[in-house]
């Protein structure tokens, strides 16, 4: 599954652009990172960003991956993380969008991002993209042949403060199309739990510009969730224990019937 190098995006000694850990999990969870990584290939020189810009939330989405690497543990379940920056290409967009590789981000300029032509494009959706996305067909594709079922869990954080606005939720459940069921008994979860400020389709509305769930989720009618936790809440790894443990007991409650 790891892609030719290219001269343009990834050297040979670069990374492969995701990462399965615990793949013979036996849990009917299947935990997805699309941002979890906020690496840049060695040809493309930081995309011209100094180390500050590289590391915050524009780059990736902080503290999934910590998360995700305890949650799998947890639950025994497969966790196929992303190793690449959202802003090489952001692998939850549908790579001919605009914002899959972003000139702005939340005010900053990228300038390594300027001026691409569709052959630059290509060559990043190529690189990173594609076999991305191919990882997770592959995945769902075997667990489907050999009987197991699957429940389809998008990590994403978010950060706490944007465009100067405080956002008050710990968490946000998204959820559109689809069998929506283990989403909304999770949403349900949470704002059983007590301390915990609970955001239904915010702070972001899944809809069109989503492209993970959609695309692997809708037509194999799997149940899914796509799950965002404040930034602050899990930047430390004690913080993104807990919240593995109290995760890992509210899908294990939310389990569909017959998963």
């Amino acid at each position: 599954m790891t892609p030719r190098s290219s001269s343009k995006v990834l050297a040979a000694g670069d990374p492969p652009p995701f990462t399965v850990h615990n793949p013979a999990g036996s849990s009917p969870f299947l935990l997805i990172g699309d941002h979890a990584g906020n690496t840049i290939g060695s040809p493309l020189k930081y995309l011209g960003l100094n180390e500050a810009e590289r590391t915050r939330h524009i780059a990736w989405d902080i503290g999934v991956d910590g998360v995700g690497r305890a949650l799998s543990t947890a639950m025994d379940a497969p966790y196929l993380a992303q190793t690449y920056s959202r802003l090489v290409i952001d692998c939850n967009r549908d790579p001919a969008s605009p914002e899959a590789i972003p000139e702005v981000s939340d005010g900053t300029r990228v300038p390594g991002n300027r001026g691409l032509d569709d052959a630059d494009r290509a060559e990043r959706v190529a690189a990173i993209h594609t076999p991305y996305h191919a990882a997770i067909a592959e995945v769902l594709d075997a667990r489907a042949a050999a009987g197991q079922p699957t429940i389809f869990i998008a990590l994403h954080s978010f950060t706490p403060v944007f465009g100067g606005v405080a956002r008050p939720w710990h968490a946000g459940v998204l959820h559109d199309a689809g069998d929506t069921r283990f989403a909304q008994a999770v949403l349900a979860g949470l704002r059983r739990e007590g301390d915990l400020v609970v955001g239904d389709n915010a702070p972001y509305r899944m809809d069109d510009t989503d492209y993970t769930v959609p695309r692997h989720c809708h037509a194999r009618r799997l149940p899914y969730l796509e799950l965002e936790i404040r930034q602050d809440l899990i930047a430390h790894a004690d913080q993104q224990a807990r919240w593995a443990e109290r995760l890992a007991r509210l899908f294990e409650t939310a389990r569909p019937a017959k998963h």
